[in-house]
């Protein structure tokens, strides 16, 4: 796999999701850190935007995604997320960590996914 990579940081957005009812009735923080491996080498993207992945866009995508779903699992959404991006980006992976602030007595609850464009 190559080393060219684009990380989006710590994208904060809001989500329905959690198992009961009451928990997806209204949006709760969320995290995501979103690693994507772009199928264009950066030798071959003469400083044009258009040849690259825009991650201003993939930020909004992924955002607007998420705010047309429910999930129950953090799991479910982590790799909806992932395969949304691979059907929408020129990526031939994209690793997706989506943190969750749910614990009492923990900083965040996380799930991680890998997912590759299928050959």
């Amino acid at each position: 796999m190559s080393d060219e990579i684009i990380h989006i940081e710590q994208l904060r957005i809001s989500a329905r999701v959690g198992v009961p009812d009451l928990e997806r009735a209204a949006p709760q923080r969320l995290a995501l850190n979103i690693t994507l491996w772009p199928n264009q080498s950066w030798r071959d993207l003469e400083d044009e935007i258009s040849r690259t992945v825009n991650y201003s866009t993939v930020a909004r995508v992924v955002e607007e995604f998420v705010q047309s779903r429910a999930d129950k699992l953090i799991e479910t959404l982590a790799d909806q997320i992932a395969a949304h991006l691979l059907r929408s980006f020129p990526i031939k992976q994209v690793r997706i960590e989506l943190r969750k602030f749910v614990l009492a007595k923990a900083e965040f609850v996380s799930v991680t996914v890998t997912r590759q464009q299928s050959l």
